[in-house]
């Protein structure tokens, strides 16, 4: 329960994830009786109240925060030479939490039938959505309608395809568009901020249900109508959306970025618009994420389908 595992896309290795924030994260979502008992009481105040979110990102924002940001590049080994540095270096470790990266440092792949990955993150894929519930506790149900406040929404994407990128605080947390599109208005469906990581999720899936998100519907030609959804967690200062909706986007453009806290981008396709590749689908039956950066492949439209 108290170890992570992911796969590397790059090195084809299994690694041991280093957790941020490991103590508090164990003593929140442990099975554990003892444990249960304090979280029951303790963990409300910081999720479902936003007031210790916004004072925790707040605190990241002052300059003295930017103490932190030497100590947290070496232990958890964050290639700075991939990200800008502003003239003057970064004033807060938000501001370096939300660096933007080089361009040279991430290969988009640019083919026209190829949804890319949004985000640098850990990855989950799901052909059919009805599968979640089997990578989690058993017993637990995951709920689409609930996901997405909507029925209507619920109704044409339940036989549909979901991708679950997680972003650990260690990742760049700028997240992009997956193919050309058209992106309409984001809509807000307010919510609790539990935390994403898998130690959470492992003992209540109803987290990626209950979590404040934004969702935003894209309109494609290859993939057709897809739903891209940020999930916010535990000290999330909030979520910002860079991009114009209403406007044609290219893959691989900016779409927004988190402040400071781990979090989560999801992917919702109709049914049989994508097929994930292999490696993807192979690591997910296990129960495995997998490791890799925003511009890598992601899955091919499936042939025969456009949307105009």
């Amino acid at each position: 329960m108290s170890r992570v595992f992911y796969f590397d896309r790059k090195t084809k290795r299994v690694e041991e994830e280093k957790i941020y924030g490991e103590f508090f994260l164990k003593f929140f979502y442990s099975p554990k009786k003892r444990a249960k008992g304090f979280s029951k009481i303790l963990l409300p105040l910081f999720t479902q109240f936003p007031g210790f979110s916004r004072m925790y990102a707040a605190l990241q924002k002052t300059s003295l925060s930017k103490r932190k940001i030497t100590p947290f590049v070496e232990k958890y080994k964050v290639q700075i030479e991939d990200f800008i540095e502003p003239k003057g270096g970064y004033r807060s470790f938000d501001s370096f939490f939300s660096r933007k990266v080089k361009p040279s440092a991430r290969q988009i792949d640019t083919r026209d039938n190829v949804a890319i990955m949004p985000a640098d993150g850990r990855y989950l894929v799901f052909p059919n959505v009805s599968d979640v519930d089997r990578v989690f506790v058993k017993g637990q149900k995951f709920s689409l309608e609930q996901l997405l406040g909507s029925a209507e929404f619920a109704q044409r994407y339940q036989e549909g395809s979901l991708v679950i990128a997680r972003l650990c605080p260690t990742d760049y947390h700028r997240f992009h568009f997956p193919f050309h599109c058209i992106p309409q208005k984001t809509q807000l469906v307010d919510g609790s901020l539990y935390s994403v990581n898998p130690l959470a999720l492992r003992q209540k899936i109803d987290i990626l249900n209950s979590n404040k998100k934004m969702i935003t519907v894209l309109d494609s030609q290859q993939f057709g109508e897809v739903l891209y959804i940020e999930v916010g967690a535990t000290a999330v200062g909030s979520i910002k959306q860079t991009f114009t909706p209403g406007q044609m986007v290219t893959k691989g453009d900016e779409k927004g970025y988190f402040e400071f806290g781990g979090s989560t981008v999801l992917l919702l396709f109709e049914k049989e618009r994508i097929a994930f590749d292999e490696d993807l689908i192979e690591a997910s039956k296990m129960s495995l994420e997998m490791k890799a950066c925003f511009g890598e492949s992601l899955g091919k439209a499936v042939e025969g389908f456009f949307r105009f």
